[in-house]
């Protein structure tokens, strides 16, 4: 099942540069996840898109790459691990082309649809590598550290990486960028990267694969045009056909001789535990760093590059978390670890909401530390415990369910935070603001700041609708983080190494 560790010091090395391989394919996804959102005023303003359309050009990335990370995760286990990270790497370089040249917000839409889809081929591959290139344990919490660190910081440094290039560029330069990084991808990898893949793989179930996707496209559609437009009959069609088709999903991988996912997981409390504390931690943190680009540049009058520096605490605080993760596990255990990061994120997230309405950035700056330490902590240790929980021919699946419940995260933070973030700003918009271009200052604040003057009363009433709305987004997130650590409290178990106990308690 395992391999014994290589003995000589330069595969010693060659392990070590094979993860920062990997590392460099999470920190490229990280980054185009959110490298976007100081780009939608810019890009607001050249293709003139709607409030709805700048939510899906937001969140549809993610909502490929969540639907079919399942799917791939099997294929990865299938035909190699190495091999479909080559491949999605070189169609995540030719989708990033096209969406850097988009002409309209539907080109936009598309291209963003085949960067999820190609991210959903690097995802899988990076971590199960992992479990496979890393046989002792403790050597793989630091890879996965670094890993997490990769993910979490990755996020976090977008809009920084986007102020870079905004302040120089045009829009389409975010993506751009990702063409020279995919070279050194594939051609590192390609020479570092040791292949891998299950020995046993069974038949590949494509009724199955249709059926996940089937699942999770509907419902996440079905959330975001519900807080969008009310529940109607479209949105309650698409949540029956989510749920019917996720029955189905769920009940076919109890009959199948080689299920794409193992559910009997589930039924064990770390596993289902790590899975939703994964989930609730990216919700509440991506559904509102959507919006909180736009508010640094819109309500604060920063620069995309000032913007991105604002965002560089959450940043660092992600990354320390490598070298403070041993130290809280050898104290707390995986469970109370992963709440105390929770915890943290929620304490941050309320720290936030108070000081959007403070003048001096100082205390937004501060607010941001715990945060990105909170969100940096759990996503290790979550991340840690499923892919430990399996042995390594399977890394694929289980890395495939810890990425899902990820990019769900996203996918629904966005659409769920995102849409009450946008209904909030027109409630507290006043009546009749912008005359007879009231729709378009309705759409949205980036909108709203190419009808209106900037700096006039009516500039400043738009603005602090905005501010208002983000400071009780801010407060709802902060409420689904610390229930999400009472979840992890109670519900993940803390002993050392719970990834290893798991597997052998399975």
């Amino acid at each position: 099942m395992s391999t014994a560790q290589p003995p000589h010091p330069s595969a010693h090395r060659r392990r070590w540069a094979a993860l920062s391989i990997l590392v460099l394919a999470v920190l490229l996804l990280a980054i185009d996840g959110t490298v976007l959102y100081l780009a939608v005023p810019s890009l607001t303003a050249d293709l003139q898109p709607s409030a709805t359309q700048i939510l899906w050009i937001g969140d549809v990335y993610s909502l490929a790459l969540g639907g079919l990370l399942v799917t791939m995760g099997v294929l990865a286990d299938r035909i190699g691990r190495k091999r479909l990270l080559l491949i999605g790497s070189a169609l995540f370089g030719a989708a990033s082309l096209v969406a850097a040249f988009a002409p309209s917000p539907e080109w936009l839409i598309a291209a963003r649809v085949l960067l999820g889809v190609a991210g959903a081929t690097l995802m899988p591959s990076t971590l199960s590598l992992i479990r496979n290139i890393f046989t002792d344990a403790k050597e793989r919490t630091r890879a996965i550290a670094i890993w997490s660190a990769a993910a979490g910081g990755g996020a976090a440094l977008g809009p920084l990486v986007g102020g870079v290039l905004l302040e120089h560029f045009w829009w389409g330069s975010v993506f751009l960028i990702n063409v020279p990084v995919v070279i050194v991808l594939v051609v590192g990898g390609f020479f570092l990267l040791p292949e891998s893949k299950d020995p046993n793989p069974g038949r590949f179930d494509l009724l199955s694969a249709a059926l996940s996707m089937a699942a999770i496209v509907p419902l996440v559609y079905a959330v975001k045009h519900t807080v969008q437009s009310g529940f109607d009959a479209l949105g309650g069609v698409c949540l029956l056909a989510g749920l019917a088709f996720g029955w189905w999903f769920i009940r076919r991988q109890k009959r199948l001789a080689s299920p794409m996912i193992d559910v009997s997981l589930f039924k064990v409390p770390a596993f289902a535990g790590s899975v939703l504390s994964q989930f609730i931690a990216v919700f509440a943190l991506t559904g509102l760093l959507f919006f909180f680009s736009q508010y640094l540049q819109l309500g604060r009058g920063y620069t995309p590059l000032q913007a991105g520096l604002a965002e560089l605490p959450a940043t660092l605080a992600s990354i320390a978390v490598v070298l403070l993760v041993g130290w809280f596990l050898t104290k707390l255990g995986a469970g109370r670890t992963i709440a105390a990061g929770l915890a943290l994120t929620g304490v941050g997230l309320v720290a936030i909401a108070i000081a959007e309405g403070a003048a001096s950035y100082l205390w937004l700056g501060l607010a941001l530390i715990p945060v990105g330490l909170g969100v940096g902590l759990a996503q290790t240790v979550t991340v840690d415990a499923v892919v430990s929980a399996v042995p390594p021919a399977k890394a694929g699946s289980a890395s495939a369910i810890s990425e899902t419940s990820y990019e769900l995260g996203v996918a629904l933070g966005i659409a769920v935070l995102g849409s009450v973030m946008t209904a909030l700003y027109r409630i507290n918009l006043p009546a009749g603001l912008g005359g007879g271009e009231e729709h378009g200052v309705r759409e949205s604040l980036a909108t709203a700041m190419t009808i209106l003057d900037p700096a006039s009363a009516e500039g400043e009433a738009a603005r602090h609708a905005f501010t208002s709305a983000m400071q009780t987004t801010s407060i709802i997130a902060a409420i689904i983080t610390l229930a999400g650590a009472v979840i992890a409290f109670k519900v993940i178990p803390s002993p050392k190494l719970v990834g290893e106990r798991v597997a052998a308690d399975h």
